[in-house]
């Protein structure tokens, strides 16, 4: 997934400046698309070049601009949607520290395990956060939304297992 589509689809639902893409995204798809700051703005501007989204400036004090999503950029944004992508590959740098793990020993291997779960705990009860916020029902956009975040929070979940399991095997 492009954070280009993922900004074309935030757009898609209301226009908003870089500031309040950042803050849409941190509380809604952080937990498999993270993006900074940087990161928006670069996109933005890209996007804007390309005309995918057309910009205004605001007239409060702040001189906020505010994004659209433009004919063509909904356009772009409809394509890729229909577009079947492959499975990406992944990087997890904390599952190749606990293949070889075996050099740090059991206590080593341990205080990762403890640390990781730590920020795993952390990490579901942010997302349980949002999900209270998210009506149940909805209409089809909402629900997609919450059917994400779902998966996000059964995901932290099984990890969370996975660390424990793996705890009690090292005792």
């Amino acid at each position: 997934m492009s954070l280009r589509h993922a900004i074309l689809g935030f757009l898609a639902i209301k226009p908003m400046s870089g500031y309040d893409l950042r803050k849409h995204m941190d509380a809604s798809v952080r937990h498999f698309w993270p993006a900074d700051q940087a990161q928006i703005y670069r996109t933005l501007q890209a996007l804007e070049a390309e005309g995918l989204v057309s910009v205004e400036d605001t007239d409060n004090s702040r001189q906020r601009r505010v994004h659209s999503a433009t004919p063509a950029g909904l356009a772009a944004l409809d394509d890729w949607l229909r577009t079947v992508q492959p499975v990406e590959d992944s990087r997890e740098p904390f599952l190749i520290k606990m293949f070889f793990g075996d050099r740090i020993g059991p206590d080593g291997v341990r205080d990762l395990l403890l640390a990781r779960r730590v920020e795993a705990e952390e990490m579901l009860a942010t997302l349980r956060g949002i999900a209270a916020s998210i009506p149940p029902k909805g209409d089809l956009g909402l629900r997609l939304r919450r059917a994400t975040l779902l998966s996000g929070l059964r995901h932290v979940e099984a990890e969370i297992q996975w660390i424990n399991e793996t705890l009690q095997e090292l005792d």
